[in-house]
């Protein structure tokens, strides 16, 4: 069993940064892949980024490569995402999950925890 907890949201000028961090309980942390999605309003959940176990494999949506960066800490229990040139189609409550299979995925069903989720909002 693995509980999710999503920090760092908040309001930030188009341009801006932010970092969320997803603190995880549970001792096997270090065998799940981990992944960030998000959801705004009237609009599905999508894939946002990847990391496998180890942290040598990450993966992205092709609408935050090269802004956003997936990262891990196994020790400490969290996974990262530093969000970089911020723009207001980022505005979304951003969840973090955890795939059992180690190596994350693209996929929401693949994933079996989730988090509460956390908003970030991108003012123009």
């Amino acid at each position: 069993q693995v509980q999710l907890v999503e920090s760092g949201g908040g309001l930030v000028q188009a341009g801006g940064s932010l970092r969320l961090s997803c603190a995880a309980s549970g001792r096997t942390f270090s065998a799940y892949g981990m992944g960030w999605f998000r959801q705004a309003p009237g609009k599905e959940r999508e894939f946002v980024a990847a990391i496998s176990w180890s942290g040598g494999s990450t993966y992205y949506a092709d609408s935050v490569k090269g802004r956003f960066t997936i990262s891990r800490d196994n020790a400490k229990k969290t996974v990262y995402l530093q969000m970089n040139s911020l723009k207001p189609e980022d505005t979304a409550v951003y969840y973090c999950a955890a795939e059992n299979g180690g190596f994350g995925s693209y996929y929401y069903r693949n994933y079996d925890y989730w988090g509460q989720g956390t908003q970030v909002t991108v003012s123009s």
